[in-house]
């Protein structure tokens, strides 16, 4: 993790132990997720759910609403191939002026994402579940974080539209690049990277306390918060 150690916000990060003695797994391909992890110590493997777990918005969702949905049916895809192992999934989005932002589907998608975000403030939501398929329980929460994108001038936007570093992010943009035009206002910075490593403790070390049990075959999420 050579890479993750220049990173500041890869510095430090929160850990905690495995509530139930199951080995970790991350239900994610995402490897800004996995350097989170690595950094902060976690031993895991990874096992990317299906396509199918992300279907789409329904009807009237919320940023927060979606993303916790996306998080439990990652989860729940990857459960229902293991006998044993504790499952982590994540789902992150960009919401500026109601609008929902996930990853642009290509250059000039990224071009439109990031004019909207242009001297805004917005919001990064990660949704989270953590699922014992021992215990066939899980715990779904929401981490909202507040940023403020500087106004981009059109020399500043090819620039980073020609780099392609947008692409495969959430809002278009990856926080952890740098950008001396893109700044947290409060919340944690690891959650727009993809995982709210802060949260994701005090999940694991809450996990036997408040871990709800799951009824067979739901694809819909237990009750979640946003803080």
């Amino acid at each position: 993790m050579g890479e993750s150690k220049k990173i500041p916000l890869m510095q430090d990060l929160p850990a905690a132990a495995l509530p139930t003695g199951e080995s970790l797994i991350l239900a994610s391909g995402s490897p800004r997720r996995a350097q989170l992890l690595t950094a902060a110590g976690y031993q895991f493997t990874v096992m990317v759910a299906g396509e199918d777990a992300e279907c789409g918005m329904c009807s009237r969702e919320t940023a927060p609403e979606m993303v916790a949905r996306y998080a439990y049916r990652k989860a729940a895809d990857v459960v229902a191939r293991i006998d044993d192992g504790f499952v982590l999934a994540a789902d992150t989005v960009a919401s500026c002026v109601g609008q929902i932002l996930g990853k642009p589907r290509n250059q000039e998608h990224a071009e439109e994402i990031l004019r909207l975000l242009s001297g805004r403030r917005h919001d990064v939501y990660t949704g989270v579940c953590i699922w014992s398929a021992r215990q066939n329980r899980c715990l779904v929460d929401v981490v909202r974080t507040e940023l403020e994108m500087l106004p981009l001038s059109e020399e500043m936007l090819d620039e980073y539209l020609d780099s392609m570093k947008w692409e495969g992010k959430a809002g278009a943009f990856g926080y952890q690049d740098g950008h001396d035009w893109l700044f947290v206002r409060s919340g944690s910075e690891s959650n727009v990277v993809g995982l709210p490593m802060e949260r994701l403790a005090e999940l694991l070390e809450n996990f036997n306390s408040t871990a709800e049990t799951v009824n067979t075959g739901s694809i819909s999420s237990p009750g979640n918060s946003s803080s």
